[in-house]
């Protein structure tokens, strides 16, 4: 008898609990600052549609490359959370850059060392999370930390909002309020989180050497290129926020858009990670990106608040269904004692895949307009779906 999902959170470890309060912090923090960005750089700096899609698609890219570096180096060392509190550090100090930035450049550098520290904690937290829970709970644990990490993801637009009304539009000081969430999550992180023992790695073998590569088996690297086919189809979320700009609703309320999909996202990543526990992974990513091809198909028609709203609210059902199930899947297909090279190398080929989405989605944007960029996306979701039934992928037995 499979356990009900109102119940297997309860056997979570306090760890993961922890790792998701830590994630719910940072992403205050950071949607504080990325709800508003791309209308600070368009009204205050200048900027046009095709250098954010390349400042968002170069600052996303980078965290993901950085990715195998950290990962592998957690499996080297034995060791995740020291990699995890230095990731979080750098990106709880960059968040005064933003304040500060008196033109794209600036922002660029504070996106990518933002990023980097992102990178530098994103494979080792993954790994963690894998070490912490039960294999067979596994997806539940990503779906719960996927959750609070969203519910600080609607959080942060949300305070935005606020703070943008309270303080007549002023983007700089609410930039600067980002700063304290992101340093409570270094606290608790620091303080909340133990490691369990894994024994280090006595022989200080290199992951990434041909012999240990050859373990990644076949199955894990079709996930790996299904992440990617599935990151061109998932560009940036700032062209989200551009579009309910074209909405004319007042730019204070614009946030909003952020706050919808991610209400959405934290409501939905749990459910739908316990259910990938139940059923082959294949059909729930099918699923996953059908819902997207909806919510493209209705933000490209979209002509009003409300058909917005919708197309936003079904991409956060597909980022629900679909990001903490590819977690799983990767932890599913990788041994236990490369869980964070595998992380970094499915990071890696989805970093450069972002690069390419958000540059692309940018350029059709200024070309031919918000639709085009939607259209691409859709078609992109066929591309993968197309993947995914070629390769099939089925439930894989858990690594312990």
């Amino acid at each position: 008898m499979k356990p009900r999902a109102d119940l297997v959170w309860r056997r979570i470890p306090r760890g993961v609990w922890a790792l998701g309060c830590v994630s719910l912090l940072m992403d205050i923090s950071s949607e504080m600052i990325h709800a508003l960005l791309p209308l600070f750089m368009v009204s205050s700096l200048g900027a046009s549609s095709l250098t954010i899609g390349l400042i968002e698609g170069v600052a996303e890219a980078t965290a993901l490359i950085v990715k195998i570096f950290s990962g592998a180096l957690s499996d080297y060392l034995g060791k995740r959370k020291g990699l995890a509190l230095l990731g979080y550090g750098l990106g709880a100090l960059t968040k005064p850059l933003f304040a500060i930035a008196a033109g794209s450049g600036m922002v660029l550098a504070a996106r990518l060392i933002d990023r980097i520290g992102k990178g530098i904690r994103g494979a080792p937290r993954d790994a963690l999370v894998a070490d912490i829970a039960p294999a067979e709970i596994r997806g539940a644990a990503f779906g719960l930390r996927q959750s609070l990490d969203t519910v600080g993801a609607f959080l942060g637009p949300l305070l935005a909002v606020a703070l943008m009304l309270l303080w007549a539009d002023d983007f700089r000081a609410v930039f600067w309020m980002a700063v304290i969430p992101g340093l409570l999550a270094v606290l608790l992180l620091l303080i909340g989180v133990r490691e369990p023992p894994r024994g280090g790695n006595p022989h200080r073998s290199n992951p990434i050497r041909k012999r240990n590569l050859r373990r990644l088996s076949r199955p894990y690297w079709g996930v790996v290129a299904m992440g990617a086919v599935f990151t061109l189809a998932r560009f940036s979320e700032a062209f989200l926020v551009l579009r309910a700009q074209q909405s004319g609703i007042p730019i204070a309320w614009v946030p909003l858009v952020m706050v919808v999909m991610n209400i959405v996202y934290a409501a939905s990543a749990y459910p739908f990670g316990h259910l990938s526990d139940r059923i082959n992974p294949a059909k729930l990513l099918a699923w996953g990106l059908m819902v997207l091809i909806a919510a493209d198909l209705v933000l490209a028609a979209s002509v009003d608040w409300p058909s917005l709203l919708a197309g936003v609210a079904l991409w956060g059902v597909h980022m629900g269904m679909t990001q903490g199930l590819l977690a799983k899947m990767v932890a599913d297909t990788a041994p236990a004692d490369l869980r964070g090279t595998a992380y970094g190398f499915f990071n890696l080929i989805g970093g450069i895949a972002m690069l390419l989405a958000s540059v692309l989605a940018g350029w059709l944007w200024d070309r031919h307009g918000a639709p085009a960029t939607f259209y691409a996306g859709a078609l992109f979701c066929l591309l993968t779906l197309l993947l995914v039934g070629a390769l099939k992928p089925g439930k894989t037995g858990s690594s312990p």
